[in-house]
């Protein structure tokens, strides 16, 4: 299917012109929601949900991921593989895995890094995922691999974790350099997310083969898997709300994810954790880190 990418890119450039101004909406996080990490803490725990980016996208559109080195001697991720896409697709794809690679690399050369953690970006846990979005097994099982809608639809669920992160983050900051560098991640997150909605955007009353469901609906139980993951409240939104949930309450169409007042919806670590782990509990592993995020406010949980 071919898929035109157009308006993807031209809302891609608005939102990336934007989130500076972005970052200055939103309100401080309570102490106790804080803690006593440092600001090197923070961006490296951002670094468990780049490697994961950046393994999906590369495998997606090449077959193969990370080099050892920049991998820092991690294991290799569980199931990858080469996705069946779009010519113009795999093009954005490659794109942004390489994107990914430079946020791992400004991460590790700024504050540090660690070995890139387990990961499982297998059909298995992207099936299971969608079964829990639904809450009931599809049938056959979801394939994120098979083809571009159903990438789409995986992609749907990656750069929007570490986005929210990224803003979750960013009002607690105190360095300069690295305020500057969440500033300059958030703002391709919030492009790459934003490509990847206005496609399906432009799909969204497709329906998903063999499910015979729409796009919409896919991820409109995505996102809200998420926020029941998430267990903090609305902070996640589908491509078609009910209008009162839309912009100013006057549409339907929700092409990004904002609140009340159209600005992005933040999240904490635990609330990271509760999304990539599946289980809703960011003190136990699995989903997409089946052994645990790695860094120190990861580690913290998984101790405690």
């Amino acid at each position: 299917m071919a898929i035109n990418i157009l308006t993807a890119t031209t809302s891609a450039s608005i939102v990336v012109s934007l989130t500076f101004l972005i970052l200055l909406s939103f309100p401080r996080y309570s102490q106790s929601q804080v803690g006593s990490v440092s600001d090197a803490d923070m961006v490296q725990f951002a670094l468990n949900v780049e490697f994961l980016e950046a393994e999906f996208f590369l495998y997606g559109a090449l077959g193969k991921g990370l080099d050892a080195q920049m991998a820092e001697g991690g294991p290799p991720p569980i199931g990858a593989q080469k996705a069946n896409l779009d010519p113009q697709f795999k093009d954005i794809i490659y794109q942004f895995g390489l994107q990914e690679v430079g946020h791992i690399r400004a991460i590790i050369n700024t504050v540090g890094g660690f070995p890139r953690p387990l990961l499982n970006i297998s059909r298995e846990v992207f099936a299971e995922l969608v079964d829990k979005a639904f809450g009931q097994p599809l049938i056959p099982p979801f394939d994120p691999y098979a083809n571009t809608i159903n990438y789409l639809l995986a992609s749907y669920v990656i750069p929007y974790i570490g986005l929210t992160g990224y803003v979750g983050a960013s009002p607690n900051l105190q360095n300069f350099t690295i305020k500057s560098l969440v500033a300059g991640l958030l703002a391709v997150e919030s492009g790459q997310d934003a490509v990847i909605r206005t496609v399906l955007y432009e799909l969204r009353y497709d329906k998903v083969l063999p499910y015979g469901i729409t796009v919409a609906e896919f991820t409109n139980r995505i996102s809200n898997l998420r926020n029941k993951l998430g267990n903090a409240g609305v902070k996640d939104e589908g491509l078609v709300v009910p209008r009162p949930q839309g912009a100013e309450g006057r549409v339907e169409g929700n092409i990004l994810a904002g609140n009340e007042n159209s600005t992005a919806y933040a999240r904490d670590s635990r609330e990271i954790l509760r999304i990539v782990y599946l289980s809703g509990d960011e003190r136990v592993p699995g989903g997409f880190f089946p052994k645990g995020a790695d860094g120190r406010i990861a580690r913290s949980y998984l101790s405690a």
